[in-house]
């Protein structure tokens, strides 16, 4: 996947996020929203995992930082938007997993949140490094963050 690939799709997900927000969007486009947001992420995430973890793919860096800046782009496009309240029920492409808890304490979730966004912009760094060791390493730690907000706030399928 070309750079410009990445560019042109994280302007267009930027775009969309940005015009829901402008639209007061209904219930099923915020899940709509953040099921794409995710999924977008999941496997940019696997694509690196490919190469430095799982060595199912040869090393590639510029790719690797490629897949990073996507992940740390969406993880920093103000993806809050995508959860109002009435989102713990209904359906986007699929019904939502969104538990009540998520917004029990919003001073949790907010700190869960942001440390998922310092692990995604610290991903971005150890892709910048160009070493396998070092981006597997925050591969691992982006990934512990991710699952730090689903045991408590998602559904099991």
């Amino acid at each position: 996947m070309s750079i410009r690939l990445i560019v042109v799709s994280m302007a267009a997900t930027a775009t969309l996020i940005a015009g829901l927000a402008m639209a007061s969007p209904s219930v099923e486009d915020q899940i709509k929203a953040r099921q794409s947001a995710y999924t977008f992420m999941a496997w940019n995430m696997g694509l690196i995992r490919a190469q430095v973890i799982d060595e199912d793919m040869p090393f590639n860096p510029d790719q690797v930082r490629a897949w990073a800046n996507a992940i740390a782009a969406v993880a920093n496009s103000n993806m809050s938007l995508m959860f109002g309240p009435d989102t713990v029920q209904g359906t986007g492409w699929k019904p939502t997993r969104l538990r009540p808890e998520f917004f029990e304490d919003m001073s949790r979730t907010g700190e869960i949140a942001g440390n998922f966004i310092r692990q995604a912009n610290a991903l971005v760094e150890a892709a910048e490094t160009g070493d396998p060791a070092a981006i597997a390493a925050q591969v691992r730690q982006t990934g512990e963050a991710c699952g730090a907000c689903h045991r408590p706030f998602r559904a099991p399928e």
